[in-house]
């Protein structure tokens, strides 16, 4: 049996999606916005009230330590960004991408991207998977397929369910 590519790009996307479940179950602020280390990465309310993201250009080497806050504002920032160019009419730049500020607003946000994303992935074919043109548009990837950029975008789901992760470990540790 052959599976369509969509098809296995919908369960490794679901997969991750269950896993992001997991950890952001019982998320609070307070865990959102607390800091494993002096000087990490996070979000904070700018004078608007806006929550803002740490963020440098270039990227400074290595990254430093995150806090939740900032990984989830990450994922919206890549999502908001990939399904504006994939599936809309383009994205805002990354300093209008704000975290919304509570992690409830935040868990909802995301799961409104990820709900966008299915839908725009069920409506593919093949010849769009191998189509450049809806990623012409991205900061990243402009010369990679969707089947590409779509596969990146669950690895990068993953990877960063897998930080949220490891981060509440790390706090739950430090708590006792």
């Amino acid at each position: 049996m052959t599976v369509a590519r969509v098809d296995l790009l919908i369960r490794q996307l679901d997969i991750a999606w269950s896993l992001f479940d997991y950890h952001v179950k019982d998320l609070d602020d307070a865990i959102c916005l607390w800091e494993p280390e002096p000087g990490c990465w996070t979000v904070r309310p700018d004078g608007q009230g806006r929550w803002v993201a740490d963020w440098e250009v270039p990227e400074p080497d290595p990254v430093p330590t995150l806090s939740i806050g900032w990984v989830t504002w990450h994922i919206g920032f890549w999502w908001t960004t990939t399904l504006g160019h994939c599936f809309g009419t383009g994205a805002p730049p990354r300093e209008e991408i704000t975290w919304p500020g509570t992690a409830a607003a935040t868990i909802d946000w995301l799961g409104e991207l990820n709900d966008g994303w299915r839908a725009g992935l069920l409506q593919l074919t093949d010849a769009d998977l191998d189509s450049t043109e809806r990623t012409a548009g991205l900061p990243w990837g402009q010369e990679q397929t969707l089947a590409n950029t779509a596969g990146w975008l669950n690895i990068e789901l993953t990877k960063n369910v897998a930080e949220l992760g490891l981060l509440r470990l790390l706090h739950k540790a430090r708590e006792q």
